[in-house]
């Protein structure tokens, strides 16, 4: 099989093709022939840094992978050959990554496929939406609370914003634009900021009467929690999926507050709790086939040959929605 393989850790111009050999399914894995995968920020900063979380070189790339299923191994389950199915399955420390045109992988991080999605849609979902159905069930977000989504047009934020409404909590979001504005509302945001122009201080007057959100969520990937110490009221819970970084946490103790941080490339590299990842997606799936959850994708079109690209692309700040690779585009 083709697989995009890195020789060296650095910048994406160490992409090149490669012919591997063609994988086979071990016990308790499915192998499946890769319609699409998707660009995450944890994927460039894998290739950028290497270890201690990244294969070994030369790497393969990618966590997300949608495709069909050819062949099942001893004691899988609930999978058949020509099924469609999507999942975070590789990519990292001991797992095969997705920019190849097949994966044998562990059954229980798959999930079938949303029916109501095109594989090339539900290849954008996997990372990002376990990783805000964690933090918001970390959280114990149920109706009626407020909760403020940092970033609500970027990855993990446009689906954080979603299944929060989905829960029946009221959403605001943070945003830099019009444009992402609008996405935003358009995936079911209550309110949205703009918080280049509105300070913390008065939003949180307007939208809870200066009492604070129940739940910030910090989907941004940045290096500055405090505005959601600052945003979160008393006792209230804080997500985020970046803590790597020095803070003050006097404020989180003043408040009182629950920090909550996810990580959720856990199971595939310590190999526990994997066949949550699965159910997970299983009820993504459903939300997805109700209409309650749609991916945004970013316009530009990536093939098997510009992975590169898709990489500079993200990495540039370019990219409006998710990064789509088409690993074999008759599939997607």
């Amino acid at each position: 099989m083709r697989a995009q393989i890195i020789p060296a850790w650095g910048g994406a111009e160490n992409f090149e093709v490669a012919t591997l050999p063609d994988p086979a399914p071990g016990p308790g894995e499915v192998l499946v022939q890769i319609a699409a995968s998707s660009v995450n920020p944890a994927d460039h900063k894998l290739r950028q840094a290497g270890p201690p979380i990244a294969p070994e070189l030369p790497a393969v790339l990618g966590c997300d992978a949608a495709g069909r299923v050819l062949a099942v191994g001893d004691g899988v389950e609930g999978f058949a050959p020509g099924d469609e199915v999507y999942g975070c399955v590789g990519g990292v420390r001991g797992v095969p990554g997705c920019y190849a045109e097949m994966i044998a992988a562990d059954a229980r991080l798959f999930a079938p496929k949303p029916a109501s999605l095109t594989l090339r849609e539900a290849a954008a979902l996997p990372l990002v939406t376990i990783t805000a159905w964690e933090g918001l069930d970390r959280a114990g977000v149920r109706a009626g609370q407020s909760v403020l989504v940092h970033g609500g047009a970027g990855g993990v934020g446009h689906v954080a914003v979603q299944l929060a409404k989905a829960r029946g909590a009221v959403v605001s979001t943070t945003v830099s634009s019009e444009e992402k504005a609008a996405l935003a509302r358009s995936l079911g945001a209550d309110h949205t900021i703009d918080y280049r122009a509105e300070s913390v201080d008065d939003y949180v007057a307007r939208l809870t009467g200066g009492t604070g959100f129940d739940v910030v969520y910090d989907a941004t990937g940045g290096s500055d929690i405090a505005s959601s110490f600052q945003a979160a009221r008393l006792n209230g819970q804080v997500v985020t999926i970046v803590s790597m970084y020095d803070a003050d946490l006097t404020p989180m103790h003043i408040k009182g507050l629950t920090l909550h941080v996810v990580f959720m490339l856990i199971p595939m590299l310590h190999d526990v709790d994997r066949a949550e990842h699965g159910r997970i997606l299983r009820e993504a799936a459903a939300l997805a086939d109700a209409g309650g959850l749609r991916p945004h994708l970013d316009p530009k079109r990536f093939d098997f040959a510009s992975v590169a690209d898709a990489h500079r692309h993200l990495e540039g700040g370019h990219a409006v929605g998710k990064v789509v690779i088409d690993v074999a585009e008759r599939l997607a």
